[in-house]
């Protein structure tokens, strides 16, 4: 099939998206589908990126750390608009929308973030009727949204970490900044409630600046969520599927410096996964359960990955968050995971591609 690859775009996470296009465009082309890479330009400009180029990265895995090894937003502007076929999604020239670059049979979005993650490429995905990779408007949008994830979870009983939430209008306007907070005990974990790969969290101990955390937070969102901080182990699971997903072996991550923050997980030497992870059975068991609930709780499709903190001491196992783009370089714990459940990066791969055309057949007019 003719697949394209949708990468790039105007979030914080543009570098980690490119990296992870070109993992998936390597596994497309092994399965032996046709790519065409679209990037998305930091402005939300679309462009083609030329054919050589695209072999190129394919060809040669660049040395060093998972993020140096991209796809570059590059070639000429382009649109998408509907195919001359029903159910595809042609490419054509930005300055001259009769000019054809290719026909598309599904895309595969690999845009980590606001405006890939959350539901507004699905939205238009949809719009042009062709099938696409992953979950739909509502699911991305939830599992973006951190504060109504987290509302879909506690409703179908799986247990979250203690928190609250608020605005910047009512953070502006408290007199005691603390009073927001009442509850929480330290360390606490101040988010973004729309953000990924950990940017803009931090941490804060006893004695740290609140007030500096929310600053921080505030200058990606105007919606932050403060968490109580569980002391334990950082652990994920990978879900695949639709009607009936399924959950991956279990991973852990180990760090210095407490959690696992963005340059951590970029530009960090050391690799920090450990797969699977040494866990009872039954609280491996556990975590596959709760994933797959969670998975089902924000009506997820396709793909997702978990994250768990397990407090070893209580044995208490909370849903931190779904991310339902996660990294997808050849080094991220989603294909991990999935490699050591018995399912390599391209039969991953492949198989979304698959759920993109069950989900689009299965759609209200679709095809039987």
């Amino acid at each position: 099939m003719r697949i394209g690859v949708l990468f790039g775009g105007p979030s914080a996470e543009h570098q980690v998206s490119c990296a992870s296009a070109l993992g998936v465009a390597r596994a497309l082309v092994e399965r032996g589908h046709e790519v065409v890479a679209l990037g998305i330009t930091r402005g939300g400009g679309m462009r083609l990126v030329p054919e050589p180029v695209l072999t190129e990265r394919c060809a040669h895995v660049a040395a060093g750390r998972a993020i140096d090894d991209r796809l570059p937003v590059t070639g000429p502007a382009v649109e998408l608009r509907a195919g001359a076929r029903a159910g595809t999604v042609a490419v054509t020239a930005a300055d001259a929308p009769g000019a054809v670059h290719a026909e598309l049979d599904v895309v595969f979005p690999v845009l980590h973030g606001p405006y890939g993650e959350d539901g507004v490429v699905q939205g238009l995905l949809e719009s042009l009727g062709v099938p696409y990779v992953g979950c739909g408007i509502l699911a991305s949008a939830v599992g973006m949204d951190k504060v109504a994830m987290k509302r879909a979870l506690r409703a179908e009983g799986v247990p979250t970490t203690p928190h609250v939430w608020f605005d910047a209008l009512t953070w502006r306007a408290a007199e005691d900044p603390e009073k927001l907070v009442v509850g929480l005990r330290r360390p606490l974990f101040v988010k973004p409630a729309r953000m990924g790969s950990s940017i803009g969290i931090s941490r804060v101990a006893d004695g740290d600046d609140l007030a500096a955390a929310v600053e921080e937070a505030l200058r990606h969102d105007h919606v932050v969520l403060v968490e109580q901080g569980v002391t334990g182990r950082e652990l994920e699971c990978g879900v695949l599927g639709g009607w009936r997903p399924e959950a991956s072996a279990v991973g852990e991550v180990r760090v210095a410096g407490g959690w696992f923050d963005y340059r951590q997980k970029y530009f960090g030497d050391a690799d920090p996964m450990i797969v699977p992870a040494p866990l009872p059975d039954e609280v491996t068991e556990r975590i596959r359960e709760l994933s797959v609930r969670a998975f089902t709780a924000i009506g997820g499709w396709g793909l997702a990955r978990v994250d768990f903190l397990y407090d070893e001491a209580t044995g208490e196992v909370f849903v931190n968050e779904l991310n339902t783009l996660p990294g997808f370089t050849a080094h991220s714990m989603y294909p991990k995971v999935w490699a050591e459940s018995g399912v390599d990066y391209p039969e991953v791969v492949d198989r979304l591609v698959a759920l993109a055309f069950a989900r689009h057949a299965a759609r209200p007019g679709g095809a039987a």
